[in-house]
């Protein structure tokens, strides 16, 4: 079944349009797995990259779950999650753009963030000002959770493997936010990352000061190897978390303004004890 080779859309966005299709018609149910990536690349004729950059996006809606050594899996609850690509996308059609983030790991803002941060550099996209803020854990010190199983104990290891992937996401989004700057295409851009002693339960987005999105992070036992040997851990699996919208444009009947404020007065007061970050 390979694409339209007439269909302007790039390849990926096809894939993800087949699959989004078959997933919401019922061809794939929930719960039901994917085929693999090698699979999908053979069935539309296309690059393995191809299927993976299909397959982000579909994450990225919530529509899909990767389960590591397990494959991918259509959400069980395809109706509730909440799309945060398109909205990210549409905070940089404004002249001045702030993102807020508190989480795990920043790999999702990592994902959805370059798009935008593309346009601007090709001149279709052209904000004055950005300012990113994050918040991640302290990967130095002991966490409740994640943990293993076992004994429900601190695992140093796979702090060390956390900190990997902390750094490697929030440095990138750092250096290329603030590349637009040194660039010259935007007035001024400027990323910061703070680490707190909290073990995060939770990831929040605030977006141009008027959308909030949040979602729980679900706890789930998985296996790891770490240290060159297989460990059980109690996970935080961000990739699962569905998040809930709120914005200050809700009807009067709603809370969205209340919640997109309060939202903001706790990230600040979080951002403002901690005395040091990385710029």
């Amino acid at each position: 079944m390979a694409l339209d080779p007439n269909d302007p859309r790039p390849p990926y966005v096809q894939v993800a349009n087949a699959l989004r299709a078959a997933i919401l018609t019922k061809v794939f149910k929930a719960g039901d797995k994917l085929p693999s990536r090698a699979e999908l690349a053979k069935k539309y004729d296309v690059a393995p990259m191809t299927v993976q950059s299909a397959l982000r996006e579909l994450r990225d809606e919530g529509l899909i779950v990767s389960r590591q050594g397990s494959g991918v899996f259509v959400r069980e609850r395809t109706e509730r999650p909440v799309g945060l690509r398109p909205h990210i996308e549409r905070a940089f059609e404004a002249d001045h753009v702030t993102i807020d983030f508190s989480g795990f790991s920043g790999e999702t803002l990592h994902g959805v963030i370059q798009e935008p941060l593309d346009k601007i550099r090709i001149g279709r996209l052209t904000p004055e000002t950005i300012h990113v803020r994050i918040l991640v854990p302290d990967p130095t010190v002991p966490w409740s959770v994640p943990c293993t199983v076992d004994d429900h104990a601190d695992s140093p290891a796979f702090r060390d493997r956390a900190a990997d992937i902390m750094r490697r996401h929030t440095l990138a989004i750092v250096d290329n936010v603030t590349e637009l700057a040194a660039l010259g295409l935007v007035k001024e851009a400027t990323a910061e990352v703070r680490v707190h002693r909290a073990a995060p339960l939770f990831k929040l987005y605030l977006i141009n000061n008027n959308e909030a999105f949040f979602g729980f992070y679900p706890v789930r036992e998985h296996v790891l190897t770490l240290d060159g040997q297989p460990q059980a851990i109690y996970d935080l699996m961000g990739k699962d978390a569905i998040l809930f919208h709120h914005s200050t444009t809700d009807d009067d009947t709603s809370t969205g303004s209340q919640y997109v404020e309060q939202a903001h007065t706790w990230f600040n007061s979080i951002w403002d004890t901690i005395a040091t970050g990385r710029k």
